[in-house]
């Protein structure tokens, strides 16, 4: 993490991509995921490892784990929202705000319910201006 904050982002992904090979749990891999997936070079790429990261937390069985749901859900969603499946966008996006009370009442909770709102509001635009 410092080192992506210092803004040495290969570095950063070299150590979450050992982090990942040195994972022995669905918690650690997840987690490992989730970071490598925000370095990836291509839309596509990003979301395979935001979906791996998600197919992860499903198998977790820990209460704080339900608290990354609407993220890993946003992030999937956007994920396909850039590669035009405005559709599994919708269904991703929707499936977050299934999650929310498990947020946290603070600023990181705030971010991510603001960011699955402003998600599902461009799917609307995008929606709007196809049909006209």
């Amino acid at each position: 993490m410092e080192c992506e904050g210092q803004g040495n982002i290969q570095e950063a992904l070299a150590l979450f991509t050992q982090a990942w090979n040195e994972a022995r749990t669905p918690f650690e891999k997840l987690t490992a995921a989730h970071y490598v997936a925000r370095h990836q070079p291509t839309v596509q790429e990003k979301l395979r490892w935001d979906v791996v990261a998600l197919d992860l937390a499903q198998v977790v069985r820990s209460k704080g784990v339900k608290e990354a749901f609407p993220s890993l859900y946003l992030n999937v969603g956007k994920g396909y929202e850039d590669l035009g499946d405005l559709i599994k966008a919708r269904m991703h996006y929707e499936k977050a705000l299934s999650f929310l009370q498990h947020l946290p009442d603070d600023g990181y909770g705030d971010f991510i319910k603001n960011g699955i709102k402003n998600r599902l509001q461009n799917l609307s635009v995008k929606k709007n201006a196809l049909v006209a």
